[in-house]
């Protein structure tokens, strides 16, 4: 390998890496949600700087599948989780 392209790709992983680190450090709270929609239940989590948006994050996910289109997905994500835990990642 020449020593031009092995630069290159030190300096590519250096890249993805420090992209990959910054993502998830700034994502401190996990959330889990259950929701109750229509007769359909399903559960999912998220994680997010905040409480507030890992919970928002985690029942929008939870909702995807049980509701259809741009309406139920709203309504879906105005009710109150089923259920809600959240967690602090130290």
């Amino acid at each position: 390998m020449k020593s031009g392209r092995l630069i290159a790709l030190v300096v590519v992983v250096a890249l993805v890496s420090f992209l990959l680190w910054s993502t998830l450090s700034a994502q401190k709270v996990r959330c889990n949600a259950c929701v109750a929609f229509q007769g359909q239940r399903n559960c999912a989590s998220a994680s997010a700087a905040s409480r507030a948006e890992a919970a928002k994050s985690a029942q929008a996910t939870a909702c995807g599948p049980v509701a259809r289109g741009m309406d139920e997905s709203i309504a879906c994500s105005n009710r109150p989780p089923v259920s809600m835990t959240c967690s602090t990642d130290r």
